[in-house]
């Protein structure tokens, strides 16, 4: 068995990938790792001129973290065909025969995220460009959200029925085991989510954590979607919770000056990317503001275990991201709250 240097049976890997008819028939893939996390591990496998992505679960990941991989899987297999901006599946092996455990191979995006080292140019000067960036990340959510998951396989992916209602009791259990502290506005917004939960919805693909940390776009202008990444949350839920998510960084009906991780100036208001949705998903964004509560409420107690996490004797949190994450927290709380309140 030859070994690369990343510990992989490249040779099993190459034969592999022809016998799935990869780009690159015949060559001996290379391998060169991109991110290894303990749950997670991308490398980029090159075979000759083309470039292609393998995830696969980290070193020390759990039986949660292998059937979470089978499940991304099963949803970028649902996704090949749609008009949904992803990098396409091009093999997977779900039974981890061939290198130990679970993997699928991508195509590689080319392309950049906001999150290594904010806009790219010309979206970092021309304000009218960086608008387009704005549409394009609501535009994606609502081509995800109208995809006919039934026809695509996905049945049984997500529990659709009960979602509003579940919402809540769901996420302040998750939260009862590691909160550490105080949250004003915990309780004003979870009561108000559960008086107004919406009576209807039309069930779809929610990403669950969607937002321009989560996306990647195609280099130059005019701005173009070029993946959504990221799927560990994905389910079948509301799409409309993917919007409210998207437009975290509003203060109302103008984009935050400050306080957001992104410089949001020139970015349109939130009625325009609201009209926007709605003329790609075909639903309605009345009652956008239920969204937006639940939005900053759920985010702030995802962020809150990361929090809280810091505060071990033994943590391996970043100083960095505890410093931002504290102060944080609260405010999108805060915001829930005053969003409740205000509607």
């Amino acid at each position: 068995m030859t070994q690369t240097s990343a510990g992989i049976d490249a040779d099993a890997l190459g034969r592999w990938l022809d016998t799935n008819d990869a780009p690159g028939a015949g060559e001996r893939p290379q391998l060169e790792l991109l991110t290894g996390g303990s749950q997670n591990t991308l490398y980029r496998v090159v075979r000759g001129e083309h470039h292609m992505v393998l995830r696969m679960p980290g070193a020390r990941a759990d039986d949660a973290r292998i059937d979470g991989l089978l499940r991304e899987i099963r949803l970028v297999r649902a996704l090949k065909g749609t008009d949904v901006p992803h990098a396409e599946l091009l093999a997977a092996d779900d039974d981890g025969s061939v290198l130990g455990a679970p993997f699928y191979v991508m195509a590689e995006i080319d392309g950049w995220s906001p999150m290594n080292g904010g806009w790219q140019p010309p979206f970092d000067t021309d304000l009218e460009a960086r608008r387009g960036l704005a549409f394009q990340l609501v535009e994606g959510a609502a081509k995800l959200g109208r995809v006919d998951w039934r026809a695509q396989g996905l049945e049984g992916f997500g529990r659709p029925d009960g979602f509003h209602e579940r919402q809540v009791d769901r996420w302040l259990t998750f939260l009862s085991a590691y909160q550490v502290r105080e949250m004003p506005g915990l309780d004003v917004a979870a009561e108000w989510l559960r008086r107004n939960r919406p009576e209807h919805y039309t069930p779809g693909i929610m990403h669950g954590d969607y937002q321009f940390a989560n996306v990647m776009y195609a280099h130059g202008e005019p701005a173009r979607l070029a993946a959504i990444v990221d799927w560990e949350m994905t389910t079948i839920g509301d799409p409309l919770l993917d919007l409210g998510w998207a437009l975290l960084g509003y203060d109302g009906e103008e984009p935050a000056s400050d306080g957001f991780y992104l410089d949001m100036a020139g970015m349109p208001t939130r009625s325009e990317l609201l009209e926007h949705y709605e003329s790609i998903s075909g639903l309605s964004t009345e009652h956008i503001g239920y969204y937006l509560v639940l939005a900053n409420w759920k985010l702030g107690i995802m962020l809150e275990k990361t929090y809280a996490a810091s505060l071990a004797p033994d943590t391996k949190v970043d100083p960095r991201v505890a410093e931002a994450m504290g102060p944080m927290v609260l405010k999108l709380m805060t915001t829930a709250a005053d969003l409740a309140r205000s509607y």
